[in-house]
């Protein structure tokens, strides 16, 4: 099973799928609103401007009641997934740090392991004080292990130009350039061209990509994250067999990437806007998700991309 999208509330969801998946799901993404205010609109079809569809109200009254929409969606996220999964909640400087509160209260301070900090490249510049040019992602695991593809090439970037003149000095049979060291009396070889292990924070994945209708990975869903951010987060934390699972999936961008990558996926959103662009995104890879429309929980609604 999996390659489906659900209409509904992923509150009142989530138990269902429980049913349906008992053995969980390996990787879950979730970009939730922002405690921003207000509320986003969409724009549908390529090159054509806002034109008033209300996508997601992210209005809630302040931290304290953001969280009391957060926390039991974290607690049911929890339940589905698989002994060695991994949830990473994408946030901002609104709420990110009371966030991660919750969830060290969720999951456990033990299971919290890092977090990636995105450099979108865009985002005003304050005039006073220190401009925020970044989001961050959260992320734990429920078990003890948890899937992470250490050396995924996707988890990897170029060595500095200086390094590749510096160290790598040697070749392989093969051709291969190569720099060894000695640590501990143990020596590591490292080639250039696998390039070295990215950090924490990751600024070559822009979110221009996702927002702007000249690109056609640009649906016009609202604060949309491009697919090379949500490549890497696949690949990172799910195997070809693995169920992936947003269950705030806007206009399907983990939905469509886990369908490249060749994972398994199911998508929740209670917006019918994000439902309309996400199985349209979807029918462009020649997948049919199976469908399943529910009763909205009568709240408001919590949808991003």
């Amino acid at each position: 099973m999996g390659n489906e999208l659900v209409l509904g509330d992923c509150l009142v969801e989530l138990p269902k799928l429980a049913s349906r998946y008992p053995s969980g799901f390996d990787l879950v993404y979730v970009d939730p609103p922002f405690n921003a205010g207000g509320t986003r609109s969409a724009r549908e079809g390529r090159g054509h401007r806002a034109d008033g569809a209300a996508a997601y109200r992210d209005a809630w009254g302040g931290i304290d009641d953001f969280l009391a929409m957060l926390q039991p969606r974290l607690a049911a996220i929890r339940d589905v997934m698989s002994a060695r999964a991994s949830l990473w909640l994408h946030l901002d400087h609104r709420a990110v740090h009371d966030a991660k509160v919750l969830a060290d209260r969720i999951f456990g301070s033990r299971c919290f392991e890092g977090e990636v900090i995105w450099v979108p490249g865009n985002g005003g510049r304050r005039r006073s004080g220190p401009s925020v040019t970044h989001q961050t992602i959260l992320i734990y695991r429920k078990g003890k292990d948890f899937i992470y593809n250490l050396d995924s090439p996707a988890l990897r970037e170029p060595y500095a130009d200086t390094s590749l003149r510096m160290h790598f000095n040697n070749t392989d049979a093969d051709g291969r350039r190569f720099r060894e060291r000695s640590i501990n009396g143990k020596t590591y070889r490292y080639y250039a061209d696998q390039g070295r292990r990215l950090g924490s924070v990751w600024s070559d994945c822009p979110a221009m990509r996702a927002n702007t209708p000249l690109i056609d990975e640009g649906t016009g869903y609202p604060t949309q994250k491009p697919e090379s951010l949500l490549t890497r987060i696949v690949a990172a934390g799910s195997l070809e067999q693995s169920l992936v699972l947003d269950p705030m999936c806007g206009s399907g961008t983990t939905l469509a990437v886990a369908q490249k990558l060749g994972r398994r996926w199911v998508g929740v959103d209670q917006s019918p806007l994000a439902h309309r662009i996400a199985k349209k995104r979807l029918a462009k890879l020649v997948v049919e998700p199976r469908q399943t429309r529910r009763t909205r929980a009568p709240s408001r609604p919590s949808v991003r991309d």
